[in-house]
């Protein structure tokens, strides 16, 4: 197949589209016989010139179906080139024993490299990332009627062709309607404007590598403070407060005063007087 790539990229659209489709439909289309001879040279025995040929001879139909995307809003000449990729793919794994000819075969894997291109351009965040997703979006295109918002009946109608819930076509119909926005103000933007970008009010305050400095900072400060006033506590109390704050499966009542022969509400007191001289030690510390 290296030489059928030298002659794509030869033939590759760059600034003049026209002039490419011009010459691919020059190219003579092969009969079946010849199709299935050079289908049968390079299954057979690796035949790269018969790669070529079937290659070439199916340009036009890339142009096409890439046509058929024109709606989009992407360069035509893009999609001729990933469309042309995936003609390379069918050539490449095309069987000829099955007995249907190439552009039947080629058409899913043209179409594919298409839609994946399509998926990853169209919007900067991407509005279907499922299978199931991809085909309810390029179905939604086809059969919506006009460019406003679905009615209920069209949205039922849609639904049931595709075998989904009719939510799923109202998320599908949001994604494709909302617009990618920059998230900063345009530099020649007056003020007014620029006050409504997304930057001056997504502000992720967590981010902040100051105020993450600073938690960071107070954490530790709090974690020094209350070792340190969990040491002036006797070994008693500070058992307490250790099983009933800091363990993870946490003591009752009932289960420490069982440990220390006392009343549960001995256990309350003294878990209350220990929590007091807690708070007290670290405020002073703060």
């Amino acid at each position: 197949m290296g030489k059928s790539l030298q002659v794509i990229e030869h033939l590759s659209p760059g600034s003049n589209v026209n002039a490419y489709v011009q010459t691919v439909g020059s190219i003579p289309i092969l009969t079946a016989d010849e199709e299935r001879e050079l289908a049968e040279r390079l299954f057979y025995q690796n035949d790269l010139e018969a790669a070529r040929q079937l290659v070439l001879s199916h340009l036009r139909f890339v142009v096409h179906i890439a046509k058929s995307y024109s709606g989009y809003g992407l360069p035509l000449a893009d999609l001729i080139q990933e469309g042309n990729v995936g003609l390379m793919k069918a050539v490449k794994r095309f069987d000829p024993s099955v007995g249907v000819r190439l552009v039947s075969f080629a058409v899913h894997w043209i179409k594919a490299e298409m839609h994946e291109f399509i998926l990853r351009n169209w919007r900067i965040v991407k509005v279907a990332t499922t299978k199931a997703q991809r085909k309810l979006f390029f179905n939604l295109r086809s059969q919506k009627k006009g460019l406003g918002w679905m009615t209920n009946d069209e949205v039922s109608a849609v639904a049931e062709d595709l075998g989904v819930d009719s939510a799923v076509v109202r998320q599908m119909e949001g994604r494709m309607a909302s617009s990618d926005t920059a998230f900063d103000g345009a530099p020649d933007t007056d003020d007014d404007v620029v006050a409504w970008s997304p930057s001056m009010y997504l502000e992720d305050v967590d981010a902040d590598p100051a105020m993450q400095l600073e938690e960071s900072n107070w954490e530790e400060r709090s974690q020094q403070s209350l070792l340190a006033a969990m040491g002036d506590l006797d070994e008693r109390s500070r058992d307490i407060l250790m099983q009933r704050w800091l363990n993870e499966e946490k003591a009752t009542l009932h289960d420490l005063a069982a440990k220390y022969e006392v009343s549960a509400e001995r256990i309350r007191q003294l878990e209350k007087n220990a929590m007091k001289k807690i708070r007290g030690a670290m405020t002073l510390e703060a």
